[in-house]
């Protein structure tokens, strides 16, 4: 498999071990797929940051959330009752529980590179029921002045897109549930076409169907409808189990280029990228065979779910292209890409 990613020398840039704890008695386990934008002329990642309790011999701890704070469940690691196979999800007694809780973290940077925590800006944390375990994999779109912040609400009624907007990124209008389990992968076009506000998202089936990229309309950003299916899996290539949008759409002279990631049965997730018309985006006009980034750093191919190289997040500098990624579901790491390499990688539908 192909990749033409320029991948930062400094990668990681950031572990786990480089940002505190949002309280005392949890650990930070992972560092995850930032959101990116600019902001006072710095670089910023919104970064999901997965929690859990310190952990005890012969004891699985995990956190949720409630109206009055976090709540720690603890199960003794041979309760027949408990299921612990996979890293990232337990099932106790019939219901599905996540190992960590994550909120959303804002770091900024004045070269891209090294990022810290700024003071006077909150932590952004599951609101309501439909977030108890958390909120996840923000995207973030900038129009009209306003930033868009489209992420994963998880809770025990299922996953689900939620949303909340901001214009100084310390005051959040909160929107609820947009887009309505079990769905995710929702990234906003930042402009409007033909009047209307766009947006890629991945609707989830486990029978019928598969999981695959969906294109969204709306009047105004909020109410999403004229749903429809513009990307599927394909079958034996590496995005032969599920696809999902990364970021924001870059609109370019070909059309709007979106960045997607693509997982096959053995859960090992790359990189691709399509074209969509820039008139008529349910049209997909192209699409790469081969992927343009594959796991093959050390620090891709293990962590705490290795073989992933993810993305929802970059920034745009004429042709260059840098993404933010999370790794192994671990580490935040950056690449560099041209676009117009990219573009001459994809292949045009007859």
């Amino acid at each position: 498999m192909a990749d033409i990613a320029q991948r930062f020398i400094q990668n990681p840039i950031l572990l786990p071990k480089d940002l505190a704890p949002s309280r005392e008695g949890l650990e930070i386990v992972c560092l995850l797929n930032p959101g990116v934008f600019t902001f006072e002329g710095k670089v910023w990642l919104l970064i999901r940051v997965a929690e859990r309790p310190e952990q005890k011999a012969g004891i699985i701890s995990f956190p949720i959330l409630k109206k009055h704070g976090i709540e720690i469940l603890a199960i003794e690691e041979n309760d027949p009752f408990l299921i612990a196979t996979d890293p990232r999800v337990i099932r106790y007694k019939g219901e599905d529980y996540l190992t960590t809780l994550s909120h959303l973290r804002l770091v900024c940077s004045d070269d891209g590179i090294h990022f810290y925590q700024p003071e006077g800006f909150p932590l952004l944390q599951g609101e309501g029921k439909d977030e108890i375990f958390g909120i996840e994999d923000c995207r973030v779109s900038f129009i009209d002045d306003t930033y868009y912040l489209t992420f994963t609400a998880v809770s025990g009624h299922g996953v689900g897109v939620g949303m909340r907007t901001t214009r100084n990124w310390k005051d959040f209008e909160n929107h609820g549930m947009i887009i309505p389990p079990h769905n995710k992968d929702c990234a906003i076009f930042e402009e409007r076409i033909n009047g209307k506000f766009y947006a890629l998202h991945r609707p989830s089936s486990v029978a019928l169907g598969g999981n695959y990229i969906w294109l969204a309309e709306s009047p105004d950003g909020i109410h999403w409808g004229k749903h429809r299916c513009i990307i599927k899996t394909r079958s034996e290539l590496w995005d032969s189990a599920r696809v999902g949008a990364g970021a924001a759409p870059i609109k370019t002279a070909e059309g709007w280029l979106e960045i997607y990631h693509g997982a096959n049965e053995k859960h090992q997730y790359c990189l691709g990228a399509f074209l969509m018309d820039l008139n008529d985006p349910s049209k997909v006009l192209a699409r790469t065979e081969e992927p343009i980034m594959i796991p093959k750093e050390d620090y891709e191919l293990h962590g705490f779910f290795g073989e992933v190289v993810f993305t929802n997040g970059h920034i745009v500098n004429g042709d260059e292209l840098t993404i933010y990624y999370g790794a192994a579901d671990e580490f935040v790491c950056g690449a560099q890409f041209s676009i117009k390499e990219i573009l001459e990688t994809l292949v045009f539908y007859q």
